[in-house]
């Protein structure tokens, strides 16, 4: 019996960044083919340059909605938002007309998940200050999409390979990251977390969190948060019956996470989420936004306009973005 394969979106993120190069590279990968039935969202003429230059044999297959697009189709097929002409493009330059086309291409997506056309949606990489420019109305990528889809509150999920990074909060300084830590917030991070274990397939959940200071606080010696609110959360879970650990102090839980005592972490701040994910595999990460209506995974890169249209990039973090989308759509 054959399997129905997902229709995955591939927005192509600001077309004077590296975002067409790593989703025209990621739908060249036989494995993403053979997963689901990729669809680009974007512009013709900006598809059509890097397949001239990665795989000139290839035909491009413009679509006029997702209904058109086939599987095993040796071509890549394109929803063609006509929103941007490529040849007036400088590569690796803030301009206000490739903001405006990715958000464009960012609503476009949004808009064919919600009408459940596609089923889920990974997002190329756009560059902050061109979406300002355009207008975004909102901090970034992830409030954004929240905010095309109504909902109030999200959560970043940071996937590298088997280690999971969920943060109470994201792009904030530091000291304000320090006012979220609170017992309601960090409680809430964790049901957002088995939510998200649950879409990618893993029932029974084990989730650690994290410590806020050093040694976790050593029993108030450097700090009250974690007998004060994360202590507090960590008892509420585990009463509700969930499988959750902490406070472990944060030099060591990424590391027995990595030895498969947990399989998500509930981080405090972005970096301490961040940087050893990244660490382990900065190629290779997956942003998720958990607690949309409609499946997103995203690159977890920038636009690195430093080598954009160079050929240069590295297609990892898009394949394994498609993959995943393909994962938590259940298909």
């Amino acid at each position: 019996m054959s399997v129905k394969k997902p229709k995955i979106g591939i927005t192509l993120g600001d077309v004077a960044g590296v975002g067409p190069e790593v989703a025209v590279k990621a739908l060249l990968d036989p494995s993403v083919q053979s997963r689901c039935i990729p669809v680009l969202i974007g512009d013709f003429s900006v598809v059509r340059h890097y397949a001239e230059r990665l795989a000139p044999l290839l035909p491009l297959r413009t679509l006029e909605s997702p209904d058109q697009a086939v599987s095993n189709t040796r071509s890549l097929q394109i929803l063609d938002l006509k929103n941007v002409e490529f040849s007036k493009v400088k590569m690796g330059e803030v301009d206000v007309a490739c903001g405006r086309a990715a958000l464009d291409y960012i609503r476009a997506g949004v808009n064919l998940c919600l009408k459940r056309e596609l089923d889920a949606l990974a997002t190329g990489p756009i560059h902050k200050e061109a979406a300002q420019l355009a207008g975004i109305n909102a901090p970034g990528h992830t409030e954004y999409l929240a905010a095309l889809c109504g909902v109030a509150e999200v959560r970043m999920l940071l996937v590298v390979n088997h280690l999971r990074a969920m943060h109470i909060s994201t792009h904030l300084s530091l000291r304000q990251a320090l006012d979220y830590v609170k017992k309601d917030r960090i409680l809430e991070t964790i049901h957002y977390g088995v939510g998200a274990l649950k879409q990618l397939r893993i029932e029974k959940g084990r989730i650690g969190v994290a410590g806020l200071n050093p040694h976790a606080g050593e029993g108030g010696l450097f700090g009250s948060e974690e007998i004060e609110e994360v202590a507090p959360a960590v008892a509420a879970a585990r009463a509700e019956g969930l499988c959750v650990s902490g406070p472990v102090p944060p030099d060591t839980i990424f590391h027995r996470m990595n030895h498969s005592e947990f399989d998500l972490v509930i981080a405090l701040y972005h970096d301490q989420g961040h940087i050893p994910l990244k660490l382990m595999g900065f190629d290779s990460g997956v942003n998720v936004t958990i607690g949309l209506p409609i499946i997103r995974t995203s690159v977890d890169h920038g636009t690195a306009f430093d080598i954009a249209g160079q050929l240069k990039a590295n297609p990892e973090s898009m394949v394994k973005a498609i993959e995943l989308a393909c994962v938590m759509s259940g298909k």
